[in-house]
């Protein structure tokens, strides 16, 4: 395998990552090795302290592995300087969190043009640029609404939009439903398979096994390790029992 490997959008190598030292000394990734293929849509489960957030932490450039390689769109920003990776962050990685994270004083729309604000495409652009992503998570009647005017199942498709409207490589979920209820995750992730099916590549961490089994691929964690790299939906349930 190359270093320009075009089919890929995430290529962890020997990933490794200590925090502390000494006595205090603790190996949260040990060795990972991981690739996720343009297109893809896969979820990373484990028990809690297996490794899988600090792994969705790295993937997401908001930290940085101890040891080993990370290309993201092929390319190593293992050790990029900080203002390098904020400029990645922005362009090439969308993000959606549990807690949605959306400005209250702003409406849909200007929750949702804000990163382009900070990728400098300019007013005019950026209004109907957010326009149409709303409208694509379905949210056309929304764009003034306030947060505190909108359900939780609408914050989390403005939180989508906002996530999607720079064209990002790399979708990154970190537990998106978590404060959602029943009928709203299957819109939610109705929502997500739609964007994949577009062609959007979508990455999840969740500790919701139903929610697992709606992607197309599961990566499971346990004690700082990949054990499974590629768990199909169908066989999610007998690996979360025998883990648990």
């Amino acid at each position: 395998m190359t270093n320009q490997d075009k089919s890929l959008v995430i290529r962890l190598e020997n990933i490794e990552k200590v925090y502390g030292s000494g006595n205090t000394k603790v190996h949260a990734l040990s060795k990972i090795n991981l690739i996720v293929e343009k297109g893809e849509y896969c979820s990373i489960m484990g028990p809690s302290g297996s490794g899988k957030s600090t792994t969705m932490n790295l993937i997401g450039c908001l930290d940085r592995p101890t040891s080993g390689r990370y290309y993201l769109d092929n390319v190593d920003v293992s050790a990029l300087p900080e203002v390098e990776l904020a400029k990645i962050r922005n362009l090439k990685i969308g993000f959606v969190f549990q807690q949605f994270h959306l400005l209250a004083h702003m409406s849909a729309l200007e929750n949702v043009m804000l990163p382009m604000i900070f990728a400098g495409v300019p007013k005019k652009q950026r209004r109907d640029r957010a326009a149409e992503a709303l409208k694509r998570v379905g949210l056309a009647n929304r764009m003034q609404n306030k947060p505190n005017q909108l359900s939780g199942g609408q914050q989390q498709r403005v939180a989508i939009a906002r996530a999607i409207v720079n064209q990002p490589v790399l979708l990154l979920a970190d537990e998106p439903t978590g404060a959602l209820d029943s009928r709203t995750t299957n819109e939610v992730m109705e929502l997500f398979d739609e964007l994949n099916s577009n062609g959007i590549t979508v990455v999840m961490v969740t500790h919701e096994i139903e929610v697992a089994r709606l992607t197309q691929r599961i990566v499971w964690f346990q004690d700082g390790e990949v054990l499974h790299s590629h768990l199909t939906p169908e066989a999610m349930v007998d690996i979360a029992v025998g883990a648990s």
